[in-house]
């Protein structure tokens, strides 16, 4: 009930692709802040449509904007609940979002959707279609350990995926432990989410913390 009046909301503001996508790369960047000329730099859109869009989505209660000297700064207004419960159900459209050479990859990953907590993938994989390699990020308890090996072993038995998948095996607690490691907060904030956009969400607010 809640998802579908925030779609309608979405529609009745009548967000633009450009627009959703500032608003989730500002969030899951938690740790930055940007101005408009390195966001356009950034997502390759013009630079005075970049300070634009920024100034939408903060009449729009999603960004906050900060002056520091003659620079204006945006960042995600994480403390506003209506742009939290928006942020869910944007991240939970980012399954369609994916490439198309991922279609087979993102078809397997889902066998992990009954012992995982938080699925992402990262790395080249999403950006082009000439990677070497999967990176795929695993968030489970420790006690799922044998299941979620159990899957890794049939998805490579499988062989419906030509190049090697590299997982990475985390709790969340190692997440939050290593959030501020350079490493580790590039797999947080350069992914796209295969499973539980709104666990997602809920990291990246204590991440912040």
């Amino acid at each position: 009930m809640y998802a579908v009046k925030i779609h309608m909301d979405a529609n009745n503001i009548q967000f633009t692709k450009l627009e959703m996508q500032i608003v989730k790369y500002l969030f899951k960047h938690y740790k930055e802040r940007f101005n408009a000329r390195q966001l356009a730099k950034t997502l390759d859109i013009n630079h005075a449509h970049a300070n634009k869009l920024c100034g939408h989505l903060e009449k729009k209660n999603l960004l906050k904007k900060e002056a520091i000297g003659n620079a204006v700064y945006f960042s995600f207004k994480y403390e506003e609940k209506l742009a939290i419960k928006f942020m869910e159900y944007l991240l939970s459209l980012e399954e369609k979002e994916f490439p198309k050479w991922l279609s087979v990859v993102l078809h397997e990953l889902k066998k992990f959707k009954e012992c995982i907590i938080l699925g992402l993938i990262f790395g080249s994989s999403i950006k082009n279609d000439k990677f070497n390699d999967i990176d795929v990020v695993l968030v489970y308890e420790k006690n799922k350990i044998k299941e979620v090996n159990r899957i890794k072993e049939g998805i490579r038995n499988a062989h419906l995926i030509e190049q090697p998948i590299r997982y990475v095996d985390m709790t969340e607690k190692d997440m939050l432990l290593n959030k501020d490691n350079k490493v580790c907060y590039r797999m947080i904030s350069d992914n796209l989410i295969f499973y539980n956009a709104q666990e997602y969400v809920k990291v990246i607010r204590k991440c912040r913390k």
